[in-house]
């Protein structure tokens, strides 16, 4: 569905490179978690497969059309992307919100409204209460809400998700991460999923991969990726997490 092919971007003509040879491909109906610290290439591949920056080299296709052959704006208006900034705007109620594809793409007044109602049932925000009032009225976490239903307004087959509930506090962290797990479950999409926390990772990837540097140190499902660590980088950065996990385990199982 989604596919890389010896990917690169530099934004210093080749002085150094973001993304350097990455290839993957995201199969249907699967969630790939894009894992490392600030500065790794995440969001730069990301932003790629959608034109929202353009790649230095290679290729990137998806449904097996290559993205540079297209039209950016109907490339992105068929992509969902939800990230962690939101970008509601703040004149319009949250179901124009939640519609503001869809009004692009043409659809009439009654669709809009059904889908957007509908969506923000989805999301756990009810419309009776919700529809008619404005970003500012509403909490981080709700907004985060309005912000994956606009996301899946026109029924794209993807969504980009760029680190969505990194500003969120724990709890509403994790309220969501759960809607996201029931949501997939529901509406099967191909998601790509951008995150430098790795139980987030650990806990919605159906595969991770593992970038560092602008490279692909790893790719494989959480399982592989914690009993067999292709790199020393990948190793170290596991440990940590699993020491914590172990650690808490023991605190639990004390008490009991």
């Amino acid at each position: 569905m989604i596919r890389l092919i010896r990917v690169f971007k530099s934004f210093d003509n080749g002085r150094s490179y973001a993304v350097k040879d990455l290839s993957l491909e995201v199969a249907s109906g699967e969630t790939l978690v894009l894992l490392g610290s600030s500065g790794c290439g995440k969001t730069t591949t990301l932003k790629m497969i959608n034109r929202l920056i353009e790649p230095s080299a290679g290729t990137i296709e998806v449904a097996g059309e290559d993205v540079m052959k297209q039209d950016p704006v109907a490339l992105r208006r068929k992509i969902g992307y939800v990230f962690q900034g939101i970008g509601l705007f703040p004149h319009m109620t949250i179901a124009q919100n939640v519609a503001v594809v869809p009004r692009l793409l043409g659809w009439p007044v009654q669709k809009r409204r059904d889908r957007a109602y509908s969506l923000l049932e989805l999301v756990g925000l009810p419309s009776e209460r919700f529809a008619d009032r404005f970003p500012d009225e509403l909490s981080g976490g709700q907004q985060q809400r309005v912000g994956v239903a606009r996301a899946l307004a026109a029924d794209p087959s993807y969504l980009l998700m760029d680190e969505p509930f990194g500003a969120l506090d724990a709890l509403n962290r994790e309220l969501l991460q759960q809607e996201l797990l029931k949501l997939k479950q529901e509406l099967q999409k191909t998601i790509v999923f951008v995150t430098h926390d790795i139980f987030e990772a650990l806990l919605l990837g159906d595969r991770i991969l593992i970038l560092h540097e602008g490279r692909m140190e790893q790719i494989g499902t959480k399982e592989e990726i914690l009993s067999r660590p292709a790199t020393t980088f990948v190793r170290d950065l596991f440990a940590k997490p699993a020491r914590q996990l172990a650690a808490f385990r023991g605190l639990r199982d004390a008490k009991h």
